[in-house]
């Protein structure tokens, strides 16, 4: 794998987890929203990663060079789990029997997995910051 692969590679995981850390904040605000414009209240989302071909800005000069792995997001799933209901009867939102619909987030669980998705962006920006530095001693070296 080229040197610059292997930035496509580190681009390719800060972008996922970009994606992954913006759905993460959106779970976050919208924790204890009871009325959305779909109706009901808010649906946690999550997304699912698959590996996937990277494209390198020289890929096509180096026919030889096999197709580097990184990392998209395959799609972007909805929680499909019931509601939670809870008592509030002067709610605005409230049913005949005084239960109010919230969505199912966990604000602790969601904080752990945006501090996750931040560490694994720091390790793509940490990657892609010792690929630049072999970069660069290589054109010393050849100087």
């Amino acid at each position: 794998m080229s040197l610059f692969a292997a930035l496509s590679v580190g681009a390719s995981g800060m972008s996922a987890q970009r994606a992954r850390a913006e759905l993460l904040v959106e779970n976050l605000a919208n924790a204890e929203t009871t009325r959305t414009p779909e109706g009901g209240p808010y649906r946690r989302k999550d997304v699912v990663f698959r590996s996937a071909e990277v494209e390198t800005p020289f890929g096509s000069v180096f026919t030889q060079a096999q197709a580097a792995g990184g990392v998209e997001v395959a799609e972007v799933v909805t929680d499909s789990r019931e509601p939670e209901r809870r008592y509030a009867p002067g709610h605005p939102d409230a049913d005949a029997e005084g239960y109010v619909a919230f969505p199912r987030v966990n604000p602790a669980e969601d904080m752990v997995d945006l501090m996750g998705a931040a560490r694994s962006y720091e390790a793509n920006v940490a990657a892609m910051g010792a690929v630049k530095d072999m970069i660069v001693r290589s054109i010393e070296l050849l100087r």
